[in-house]
């Protein structure tokens, strides 16, 4: 029995879903690990856009729980939605202070790919 295409496209969808909350999981919870560890690479990120240590290590426990509510999202979507809403809003005020701190686009650039990434997974979470 062939596949209808309907079913087909739910299928990808799925997939994109599953891809992308796997490798926003996995560059969050790195990033914000990174930052709640304190690694001297980003306690000079955060003397460099006007954050102390501290207020970073909060940045890095919302990228760590945002990342937890991502995957949480494979078993309900709700959830998952209001992951990626909040990372979207926390990527948002990232590339605001990296714009304000003069950076140049090769410094931005991660936290827009960050940004197109959760975007792309909202939306394929949002189409079921």
């Amino acid at each position: 029995m062939s596949a209808m295409p309907g079913s087909l496209l739910c299928e990808r969808r799925m997939n994109l879903v599953i891809v992308t909350a796997c490798l926003l999981a996995l560059g969050f919870t790195a990033l914000g690990a990174a930052k709640i560890a304190k690694t001297s690479f980003m306690q000079e990120r955060a003397e460099h856009v006007g954050f102390s240590a501290d207020a970073y290590r909060l940045i890095g426990i919302a990228e760590v729980l945002g990342a937890a509510g991502v995957l949480a999202g494979l078993a309900f979507a709700p959830v998952g939605f209001a992951a990626g809403l909040g990372l979207l809003l926390l990527l948002a005020g990232a590339i605001g202070v990296h714009i304000r701190s003069g950076e140049r686009i090769g410094e931005i650039a991660p936290a827009v790919v960050f940004a197109v990434g959760t975007i792309t997974y909202l939306l394929a979470l949002g189409l079921g």
